[in-house]
């Protein structure tokens, strides 16, 4: 049993097209799986989240929990203040991970936004939840330029919550890189004192499922279930968008 933490060092990173592909990696590996998206903003009732973009990507055989749903897309915090709607304390998100855990071989918690959104209205965030459950945290970056900030402040706060940071995965890797580009592949491990584990093609998302799921081993490293040798990785065909 093995969970892991997906964070962003912001939103629209690509957060949950890296999910699904740490998903449909493990499955396709033979591990049974979960997916949990413990806030969902943003959507209407009846309307498909996250987790049901995971699902069409990875395949019907993750199981999906989306624990609370709030209709305006801002932080959960504030999105449950104005809605007039219960938040989510860090301690009911790891029990419905951690029952998830006793019969998956992998439980993704997907998070909404960056790593210290705040949850509720005493500032509890994502990064308690990871602690809770002692689960290692996987950071999804942006390529361009910013993304090196962004990506330390990230590493410095899982550090200084006794955190373990499993990698960076770049949520878009553009098929025609620029020099900024390239040199944040370079920097990016540099600054989060963490291995660069995975590249994900701009437009990942917009691939067809079955096309998805066989080629997402090859965007992710070894220690997140993958193929990926480090090298650049073949553009990917379908919209633009980085998701998540």
């Amino acid at each position: 049993m093995t969970v892991l933490v997906v964070t962003g060092t912001g939103t629209g990173v690509g957060k949950t097209v890296a999910t699904a592909a740490l998903a449909a990696a493990a499955v396709r590996a033979g591990r049974s799986t979960a997916v949990v998206k413990p806030a969902q903003t943003g959507v209407a009732p009846g309307e498909a989240g996250d987790v049901a973009e995971v699902a069409r990507l990875a395949g019907d055989a993750v199981e999906t929990a989306e624990l609370a749903r709030y209709p305006e897309p801002l932080a959960p915090a504030t999105a449950a203040r104005r809605a007039g709607m219960d938040t989510l304390p860090p301690a009911r998100v790891a029990a419905a991970v951690r029952d998830l855990a006793g019969r998956h071989d992998l439980v993704l918690v997907e998070g909404a936004g960056g790593l210290l959104v705040r949850f509720d209205q005493e500032g509890t965030t994502l990064a308690d939840t990871a602690r809770l459950l002692s689960a290692p945290v996987v950071v999804v970056a942006d390529a361009a330029l910013g993304t090196l900030n962004a990506t330390a402040l990230t590493a410095e706060a899982l550090r200084a919550r006794g955190l373990d940071c499993a990698g960076v995965v770049v949520g878009a890797w553009p098929a025609a890189p620029g020099l900024d580009h390239r040199c944040n592949l370079e920097d990016l491990p540099v600054v989060a004192g963490a291995p660069l584990a995975g590249l994900l093609p701009q437009g990942a998302g917009g691939m067809s499922p079955e096309a998805f799921r066989a080629a997402a081993a090859g965007w992710l490293a070894p220690s997140l279930g993958g193929t990926w040798d480090g090298g650049p990785c073949a553009p990917a065909t379908g919209e633009t968008g980085a998701g998540g």
